[in-house]
């Protein structure tokens, strides 16, 4: 007989930092900038929309 069940498997989900940081670091990578440069420019940005919404 065959086991049928499936596990359930949960992840963890990664922090706003987190992926802030893999970001840049992909940029930084593609563009040969500093990684702090481009992590600086992303929550620039970031602060500076921050009063709009998707909708």
């Amino acid at each position: 007989m065959s086991n049928n069940k499936k596990e359930q498997v949960t992840y963890a989900k990664p922090s706003r930092s987190d992926i802030t940081r893999s970001v840049a670091t992909s940029t930084a990578v593609e563009t040969g900038q500093p990684s702090a440069r481009v992590e600086a420019s992303l929550e620039a940005a970031r602060k500076k929309f921050a009063h709009l919404r998707l909708a």
